[in-house]
């Protein structure tokens, strides 16, 4: 099953600036070819539901093994079975709607 996630990680007692830990995440994403887009509070994930999941567990895992002890995730998601649809697709459907007279 397809799955859209956005997904935010919070490394806790690191400090305040967590670019480092998104970084070695997106690298993640990257290797395992999910489709990701960074935003300013988070990152945009589409895919597979168990690779998505599998890419967040190892992102989890990654940072642990450098040394944080603890860390926070939100993951907000959405399937859709009726049809297929990507995240360009749900951008572009807004767009689509705006400055309509």
């Amino acid at each position: 099953m397809k799955v859209l996630i956005d997904f935010t990680i919070i490394p806790l007692g690191v400090g305040v600036s967590l670019s480092q830990y998104v970084a070695s995440c997106h690298e993640i994403f990257e290797k395992r070819n999910i489709t990701s887009t960074l935003h300013a509070n988070g990152t945009n994930l589409e895919g597979e539901w168990d690779e998505v999941m599998s890419a967040i567990k190892e992102c989890h895992e990654q940072i642990h093994q450098s040394g944080v002890p603890r860390i926070a995730s939100i993951i907000k998601l959405g399937t859709r079975i009726d049809r297929k649809q990507t995240m360009d697709d749900k951008i572009k459907s807004v767009k689509s709607k705006l400055h309509r007279a």
